[in-house]
């Protein structure tokens, strides 16, 4: 039997050399007489049988034995489905023991608080607390469902309508939590395909809808808008696919990373120029920049005289407040957290009533999530009449950070790095250790010794794992209305002494 199998082989063997010396060739095989390329195909046909006719997985001769089996599972050893917590990870935040106001309680001592976002001072407001009171009265603490689900309640409609006003759009959109506002807007409209150009200096929120979307990621230089413009005009001419798909420009109005402030005016140019998409997160603008807390397309407005007004009244892509127009539908989709400037919790975006729509029927944070409890929500309606109600606040707000930045200007080892309108402070270090750890031990150790020694309490930017921002780590101070002159000189103060002993040492 095998003398005849080798001698088929052989006879293969030839005939394949054969196919191709000489593929038009003819020959006899066992008594037929073919072409060569006839036989290889063939034979291929039954080397491509034999091989399906084979089982995949030959049963061992005998079954394991129990003693056997036990000695496998002793030797397997899992992986491990988190990293080995390091010493870093095992540090604790100090618990704040009252509310998160300009003052708070840590420790049972009171501190002047630089650490929570609350840039209007209405953590605490009396009309909040009345507007909460009766809301939880009338709907309970929460709403048990999602909004497409029996969770919508008359109050979200109210919020919702509420915030489009103030804007001047058609439309807007409530979620539950702040952070995941921009990671369930952008995987709704950004598809595996689109090109996204996003700032390298994103918050987390945004990273992780990029990575949600499965779309194609390119960042450009942090603010850089010359950066940026080279990105877009790579991305156009040299991806001749680029043009029929969706492309889109991702930017913060105040990054969280830096403090610095997007020059909207520039966007919108490379944008109309290169035909890209812009999606706005205004969370640490919104109720900050412009002179009504309307966010960045405000604090960006084009001052006309009212001549001009009324040849502008039938282009819907403006709307005016106090003689200036601004520019709200030139960005596609603006979105913002409502736990900073208003004090309360949730999010929002805002846009065309086509984009809202959108998201009511794929967006994940709003379809599958349990709605925004109606107490947060007739909270941040509260927010907004109190803003508009009280313009001072805003004055009072950009006095507070001139001041504080006065203070910082000569700070020893440290640099102001971000953006004087900004309601972060943002120190970074002159010299960098040339390690990001290192840094951010420093800095740690600096926020410290300010809250150990001075009561005043700062945080470092410190990140989480999956966090991938590519900007250097500094120390953050959030300013708001509600501090006083002399909170703002003890933190600059106690921060330059406390650098002066850590850094020049």
């Amino acid at each position: 039997m095998a003398s005849a199998v080798m001698n088929i082989v052989n006879t293969a063997l030839d005939w394949v050399t054969l196919a191709f010396d000489a593929p038009f060739a003819r020959a006899d095989v066992f008594g037929v007489h073919i072409g060569g390329h006839l036989f290889l195909e063939g034979l291929l046909l039954v080397v491509i049988l034999f091989l399906l006719s084979q089982k995949s997985y030959k049963h061992p001769k005998r079954p394991l034995t129990k003693k056997e089996i036990d000695e496998l599972c002793d030797e397997w050893v899992p992986e491990s489905l988190i990293p080995s917590l390091t010493k870093e990870m095992q540090c604790e935040p100090p618990a704040l023991e009252s509310a998160a106001g300009p003052h708070t309680v840590i420790n049972g001592k009171e501190v002047v608080n630089f650490a929570s976002a609350n840039y209007l001072g209405l953590i605490g407001h009396e009309k909040l607390l009345e507007s909460c009171t009766s809301a939880l009265e009338k709907y309970g603490v929460g709403s048990c469902g999602p909004r497409g689900f029996y969770g919508t309640i008359d109050v979200h409609l109210d919020c919702e309508s509420r915030i489009a006003k103030f804007l001047g759009t058609p439309d807007s959109i409530l979620y539950s939590y702040g952070l995941s506002t921009m990671f369930s807007a952008i995987p709704a409209f950004c598809k595996k395909g689109d090109i996204i150009v996003v700032d390298e200096g994103v918050h987390w929120g945004i990273q992780n809808g990029l990575y949600l979307s499965r779309s194609t990621i390119v960042y450009f230089k942090h603010n850089d808008m010359e950066s940026l413009q080279s990105t877009l005009e790579k991305m156009t001419f040299e991806n001749k696919r680029a043009k029929k798909l969706r492309r889109y420009i991702v930017v913060e109005a105040v990054y969280q990373n830096s403090g610095q402030v997007a020059p909207l005016d520039e966007i919108i140019r490379l944008k109309e120029k290169y035909r890209f998409r812009v999606l706005l997160d205004e969370s640490n603008s919104f109720g900050v920049l412009g002179r009504s807390g309307r966010g960045l397309t405000e604090y960006y407005g084009v001052p006309v005289c009212f001549k001009d007004l009324l040849s502008l009244i039938g282009d819907q892509s403006l709307w005016f407040y106090g003689g200036v127009v601004l520019q709200v539908e030139k960005i596609d989709i603006i979105t913002a957290a409502m736990g900073h400037a208003l004090a309360t919790e949730g999010g929002f975006c805002t846009g065309s009533a086509r984009v809202i729509d959108h998201q009511r029927l794929s967006s994940s944070g709003y379809v599958f999530s349990a709605s925004l409890p109606p107490y947060l929500a007739s909270a941040a309606i509260t927010a907004i009449e109190l803003l508009e109600e009280n313009s001072y606040l805003i004055k009072k707000l950009k006095e507070n950070i001139a001041i504080l930045w006065k203070g910082l200007s000569d700070i020893p080892g440290l640099t102001v790095a971000s953006n004087p309108q900004s309601p972060i402070v943002f120190l970074r270090l002159k010299n960098s250790t040339g390690s990001l750890k290192s840094d951010l031990h420093l800095l740690e150790d600096i926020a410290d010794h300010v809250l150990k020694e001075h009561s005043v309490f700062v945080v470092a930017s410190k990140r989480s794992t999956l966090d991938k921002c590519r900007l250097p780590v500094g120390i953050r101070l959030f300013v708001s209305a509600a501090h006083s002159e002399s909170d703002l000189l003890k933190a600059s103060e106690s921060l330059k002494r406390v650098a002066a002993s850590v850094l020049m040492c």
